[in-house]
């Protein structure tokens, strides 16, 4: 891999925990090792404005959000890459919608790796709404990775 991570080839890849996300967190890693590039892993988070109909707690701030995005992003990429991982993993965590913050983050990157569906949405949906923005709006080539299957009985 390059000593100099601005001249390596930049691979974003958008985690949020789901088994798509991860999947494609994998691809993501596999395809950065063999482009000799680097991953950044990125998770959006939103701050919540009301649960329910109920106001969120008055004594969580964002900084809380944002520690927290993090630490399940970093237990993600152990989970899926393990602790010896092939290829240069840049975690990070920002708030803002998803497809958004994806977007921005793919600015200059080589590719922009995505899941087929997020947590939320409906599950028989082929493509979630992130995955569908991003495939429409990025300004570099999207991936979009099918996460596992599962079967009905």
């Amino acid at each position: 891999m390059s000593n100099n991570a601005t001249s390596a080839l930049r691979i974003v890849v958008g985690v949020d925990g789901s088994e798509p996300s991860k999947t494609a967190l994998r691809w993501a890693a596999d395809q950065a090792e063999l482009m000799d590039g680097v991953v950044d892993a990125i998770f959006a988070w939103e701050f919540p404005t009301s649960w329910y109909g109920l106001a969120p707690p008055a004594d969580t701030k964002p900084a809380d959000y944002q520690e927290q995005a993090r630490k399940l992003l970093d237990q993600v990429i152990d989970e899926v890459l393990g602790p010896e991982q092939p290829v240069e993993i840049r975690p990070r965590s920002a708030q803002g919608h998803p497809a958004a913050v994806l977007l921005d983050a793919a600015a200059g990157a080589r590719l922009l790796v995505v899941g087929n569906r997020g947590h939320g949405g409906f599950a028989e949906a082929l493509l979630g709404s992130v995955s569908q923005h991003c495939v429409q709006h990025a300004s570099c080539p999207v991936v979009v990775v099918r996460g596992p299957r599962h079967h009905q009985k």
